[in-house]
């Protein structure tokens, strides 16, 4: 397969997962990086090796080479972004959420109507995990029986104490949503993929325990610990926990739990579907198991080995079995798809992808802000 050559815009922590991602996959070439912070961007490139380096996405589109853009920036610049992204004519991996609000991703949609040609991707890559993909292949081969209920939680600690800070908790940056768009828009599309049905119905109960941070006057990045002194007191206007209630176009009814200040917690993603014959549950922070239950008979671990998998999920495999995959490599499978949905000639709207388009993207965005209104009118809300 021939070369097809990226480049990355935006080198915070997200983006330096995408480096390492496309640096696995043999057909694809990283050939240059950009950031506003131009320093930021040559720092980045000289640790990598990677040729060059911009500090504007004009720059990087102006690249000839460049045949593929990330775009690794935070939520409010993705529309701007993003549009310039297609209009260039090159392909397109955007983060998620694809936008701060639907109204933003629907412009993305409408946009890409005059580029048929364009393949457009959404980074959600729980759905590309190997034992994720060989739940959704045990549902459609009628392993659990009829699916009834799906619930789990998205927990994770990253903003536990009021000294924690960072763009994610401004609504301008990053829109109405916070906790339910940064990790709750991961949860959903996970169920959605494995049960290959949507969401469309909610009951939501969304919570701000932390009213007032203390935003530090440095740059603090993701995940990183906080050792700045000097800070401003800032109201906080987006949730730190949520609950939701939903139902799903095939009858599916379900709860899911996501909160940034549940100490102890990482990143823990947990699915579980409930079907008439028996259940399947899979958990992030051990990727290489799943449970599976019955009524009657022992329940069991899964665990993963490509020489046990259906043919659909050991593609996305390559570890024998008693060697841990996670989430680099659910990460690296999901541009895998992309750059191979790419170097097969494949089409968006006539082929389907294993990656989440766009489309699949600003339904996330509808999901997201039906959630947010039904806990504002402490109701049921369809999506519409």
């Amino acid at each position: 397969m021939r070369k097809i050559k990226a480049g990355i815009i935006g080198m915070g922590f997200i983006g330096v997962s995408h480096i390492e991602a496309i640096r696995r996959i043999g057909f694809a070439e990283l050939v240059a990086v950009a950031d506003a912070n131009f320093d930021l961007a040559k720092k980045k490139a000289d640790e990598y090796n990677i040729p060059r380096c911009y500090g504007s996405i004009e720059e990087l589109l102006a690249d000839p080479e460049v045949e593929v853009v990330h775009n690794c920036t935070p939520n409010f610049l993705h529309l701007e972004i993003n549009e310039k992204i297609i209009k260039s004519g090159k392909h397109i991996f955007s983060e998620k959420p694809l936008a701060r609000f639907s109204s933003e991703s629907e412009k993305m949609l409408e946009l890409l109507k005059q580029y048929p040609d364009t393949v457009a991707g959404v980074s959600f890559n729980y759905r590309m995990n190997p034992l994720v993909r060989e739940m959704k292949q045990k549902y459609i081969n009628g392993d659990i029986g009829k699916a009834t209920l799906a619930h789990g939680t998205y927990l994770q600690d990253f903003l536990l104490y009021d000294t924690d800070y960072n763009w994610r908790i401004e609504p301008e940056i990053c829109g109405p949503s916070r906790c339910v768009a940064d990790i709750g828009s991961h949860w959903m599309d996970t169920v959605q993929t494995i049960l290959g049905a949507k969401i469309t119905k909610v009951c939501a109960d969304l919570v701000i325990t932390i009213p007032v941070r203390k935003k530090p006057k440095g740059q603090v990045e993701t995940f990183s610990l906080n050792t700045n002194t000097e800070y401003e007191e800032k109201p906080v206007k987006t949730e730190d926990w949520g609950a939701i209630l939903f139902e799903m176009d095939n009858g599916v009814h379900g709860v899911f739990c996501v909160s940034e200040v549940s100490a102890g917690h990482g990143c823990g993603l947990v699915v579980e579907i409930n079907g008439s014959k028996g259940s399947m549950k899979w958990e992030q922070e051990r990727a290489d198991e799943m449970w599976m239950g019955w009524r009657d008979g022992p329940n069991y671990l899964v665990k993963r080995n490509p020489n046990h998998m259906t043919p659909e999920a050991r593609k996305y495999t390559y570890l024998a079995g008693g060697h841990p995959e996670g989430w680099n490599d659910a990460f690296r499978n999901n541009i895998y798809a992309f750059y191979k949905f790419i170097g097969d000639g494949k089409k968006i709207g006539v082929d389907t992808p294993d990656f989440a388009t766009f489309e699949e993207g600003h339904y996330i965005m509808k999901l997201t802000e039906a959630i947010v209104e039904s806990s504002k009118t402490k109701s049921w809300v369809a999506i519409k």
